[in-house]
């Protein structure tokens, strides 16, 4: 824990500011897809990928975070990530298609890493405060991912620039969380951890509990993300209609992340809480099938305020079932490469249902399967218990809050 207020809310800032920058590339991309399309002579599949390689980072690069950890500390690995998601950010605004692909790739995989380390900090330096600033950094990255999307068209036609350059402009705020935390590299590295493998934490049943949750519940997020709209659209709502119900949603989310600590810190543990948060993201999206359209609107606020604290609660999750910053760092690389791998492949079988079927309807009995798979990963995750690794010490039953 930092040792006084002021160093303590520099602390949290710092931490804040490198969340707001974790998801900028994402919708400022998604944005221009019809500009860069038009412009670029890239095909609209292509595009599709590049929007989608991200992504996939999140799960491939997750792993390599606990290794650089071991290795340089987690203050300069996340500089270097942050460094380099600068760069990768600024090189999609150049060379054309080879710059989007490569900047892509190399920004997703900084964000992997970066992922994996803010519950690790978290951990470290606030374990009395674990709900509280996860939320914090949650609802910073969901604002600057709002941002992006809302100001990056606005900023290309106020400031008169191509497509390319509104991309790369993104890189000035990564610029200055970079910037912001570089004095950070002077700590020594913590070396306070375990010796474990890190092969360890892949075969503990508890860790396997926290990814599924992860997993499943990242699904019904990128459900909403992708496929929301096309449902309402096909079930008969015009197309500004189902964008605004979706933008619901994701705004939504927001106040989800900020009232989850404080049932959490409430609660002896997170079994109920995130038993009845999973049935409260299913079943509005199972709703979205079958109930009146009428209903679209209240279901996504339902939907949305439920997966924004389900988020905060799994990141929260990951933190509390870890005795020790070693351990963090591992299961938290474990959850966010396993888990955002589960999550990508819900939304795959929905194209496919739908490709092969015509129509949504076949989605119901996969959304039903999803939402009991993260209840019950839900509830077994949010047991007061730790993930303890060969060798270790921790005892069975935690307390933290």
């Amino acid at each position: 824990m930092p040792r006084n207020a002021i160093a303590g809310g520099l602390a949290i800032g710092a931490l804040v500011l490198l969340a707001f920058n974790l998801r900028l590339i994402f919708p400022s991309l998604s944005v221009l897809l019809p500009e860069i399309t038009r412009t670029s002579g890239i095909s609209a599949a292509t595009a599709g990928y590049v929007t989608a390689l991200p992504m996939i980072c999140l799960g491939v690069f997750a792993p390599i975070a606990p290794i650089c950890v071991h290795r340089f500390g987690i203050e300069r690995t996340l500089v270097v990530a942050l460094l380099g998601l600068t760069a990768g950010t600024a090189l999609r605004g150049f060379h054309g298609l080879h710059g989007l692909v490569l900047g892509s790739l190399l920004a997703g995989a900084c964000i992997a890493v970066c992922n994996v380390l803010l519950p690790v900090l978290v951990r470290r330096d606030f374990s009395g405060r674990v709900a509280l600033v996860t939320a914090l950094y949650v609802t910073s990255m969901n604002l600057g991912s709002a941002a992006a999307a809302a100001l990056t068209i606005p900023l290309i036609r106020a400031l008169d620039l191509a497509w390319s350059s509104g991309l790369a402009l993104w890189a000035l705020p990564v610029a200055l969380a970079s910037a912001l935390w570089l004095p950070w590299l002077k700590r020594r590295p913590d070396r306070r951890g375990g010796t474990y493998a890190s092969g360890d934490v892949w075969r503990n049943r508890l860790a396997w509990q926290v990814t599924i949750y992860m997993g499943l519940q990242s699904s019904m997020a990128y459900t909403v993300l992708g496929w929301m709209a096309p449902i309402l659209r096909e079930r008969g709502m015009d197309p500004a209609t189902a964008g605004l119900v979706t933008s619901a949603c994701i705004v939504a989310n927001l106040a989800g992340n900020l009232l989850a600590p404080a049932v959490i810190k409430r609660a002896p543990d997170q079994r109920l809480l995130s038993l009845a948060l999973a049935l409260a993201c299913g079943l509005p999206l199972t709703g979205l099938l079958i109930a009146p359209v009428a209903w679209a609107f209240p279901l996504s606020l339902v939907q949305g305020l439920a997966q924004g604290a389900t988020f905060s609660t799994v990141l929260t999750i990951i933190v509390l079932r870890s005795p020790n910053t070693e351990t963090a760092t591992l299961l938290s690389g474990m959850t966010q490469s396993a888990g955002y791998t589960i999550g990508a492949l819900v939304p795959l079988l929905i194209g496919l249902i739908h490709h092969w079927t015509g129509s949504f309807t076949g989605v119901l009995w996969l959304l039903v399967f999803v939402t009991l798979g993260t209840a019950l990963s839900g509830w077994s995750a949010g047991r007061n218990r730790y993930v303890v690794l060969p060798g270790g010490s921790s005892p069975a039953v935690s307390t933290p809050h």
